[in-house]
């Protein structure tokens, strides 16, 4: 047995490390070339490029690990199948249910490499690219509105509730076109605080800069309230949004491990802020790994095809079809699961769980009539 599991495997990750590498070279080529654009621009040059591209890497690999293990599967079993080698196998002994065993162990072991790689290097990746990003291109963009932040805390004047919109970040942490908006118990806006640039320190201090200050005073009734401005060079606030929180708000989602969204959900749901776009990003981070073992099974019954039902190419297509239609399925469902405000885990798992029952109702099939 140990043989035949040396002949799986070695054929196995070589086919599916060869579908990886020509996948990856060439996100990584269309990458290069869309940031040529902005060679020449603020000091960007050629070889930053090349490491922007270089950084994107790990996050293609995390996203194309189920495809590629599906492609490379299937190529290798088709190729096994061709040969008769897995016809000879099966007249040896190995059983549907053994060749399914020895797949599942394979794919068990592409899901801790994708697990690691899209919970460890991807988002330390994605970080560095994203201050690389923020360096020479003018800053991460956020939209029209900006990100939007909440805050609570208990002042000597009562307690009071913060709303924090920063307008775009560049490296090294520092964030542009900050707005502070202070309301009281009874929700009237108290004060404003407007600054040009801000860097959020360890202490969960906000070190503002270029800062206007606008508040709110009480006026005898039947008066409207009075208003004061005034300007201050620098200014600390201190807030209880910590630095990785307020990361977690400016940066994309690809930066952000599972146990940094599940931290970042906590904090949305204490402010009473929408966190379902996180919730159904956190479980699909959590369960996207197990999709190269349903990728295997699914690959599985390409072998139980006879050489007459179409070459290996034809089968590779059809892989590439199948994967095509799973990553098209797994990103319609998660839109469509912020759209609809469908529970979250239901949401990331359902894919997997169609594909899964599809190839084993398809493998199934193939072992009882052909």
């Amino acid at each position: 047995m140990k043989t035949v599991r040396r002949l799986f495997y070695v054929d196995i990750v070589s086919s599916v490390g060869f579908v990886a590498l020509a996948f990856l070279s060439l996100f990584f080529f269309i990458d290069f070339v869309d940031e040529l654009s902005d060679v020449g621009k603020r000091g960007y040059t050629a070889l930053q490029a090349a490491a922007y591209s270089l950084l994107e890497v790990p996050g293609h690999f995390y996203e194309l690990s189920p495809i590629a293990v599906l492609i490379g599967t299937i190529y290798a079993l088709s190729r096994l199948a061709q040969s008769s080698e897995f016809t000879i196998l099966r007249t040896g002994g190995l059983g549907p249910s053994r060749a399914l065993s020895l797949l599942a162990t394979l794919g068990l072991a592409f899901a801790v490499l994708t697990f690691i790689v899209g919970d460890y290097v991807a988002p330390l990746a994605e970080q560095r690219a994203a201050r690389l990003q923020g360096q020479f291109k003018g800053g991460l963009k956020l939209g029209r509105s900006g990100a939007w932040l909440k805050d609570r805390q208990n002042t000597p004047g009562g307690e009071r509730s913060f709303s924090i919109n920063v307008g775009s970040a560049s490296g090294g942490g520092v964030l542009h076109d900050i707005r502070i908006f202070e309301f009281d118990a009874n929700g009237a806006m108290v004060q404003r605080i407007a600054a040009n640039d801000g860097l959020v320190d360890a202490r969960s201090t906000w070190k503002l800069s270029d800062v206007t200050v606008t508040r709110w005073t009480a006026s005898p009734a039947g008066e409207s309230p009075r208003t004061i401005e005034e300007t201050q060079p620098e200014m600390s606030w201190p807030s209880s949004l910590s630095a990785s929180v307020v990361a977690a708000a400016v940066l994309p989602l690809g930066t952000m491990s599972t146990l940094e969204l599940l931290r970042y959900i906590d904090h949305l749901s204490d402010n009473e802020q929408a966190a379902q776009q996180y919730e159904i990003q956190f479980w699909k981070r959590a369960l996207y790994p197990f999709a190269c073992l349903v990728m295997v099974a699914l690959a599985l019954p390409f072998a139980y095809l006879h050489a007459r039902g179409g070459g290996i190419s034809l089968k590779v297509f059809g892989g590439i079809m199948l994967g095509i239609s799973f990553v098209l399925l797994n990103n319609v469902a998660g839109h469509l699961g912020i759209l609809k405000d469908w529970t979250p885990w239901i949401v990331a798992s359902t894919p997997s769980a169609i594909y899964l029952l599809l190839s084993l109702a398809a493998f199934t099939w193939l072992v009882r009539y052909r």
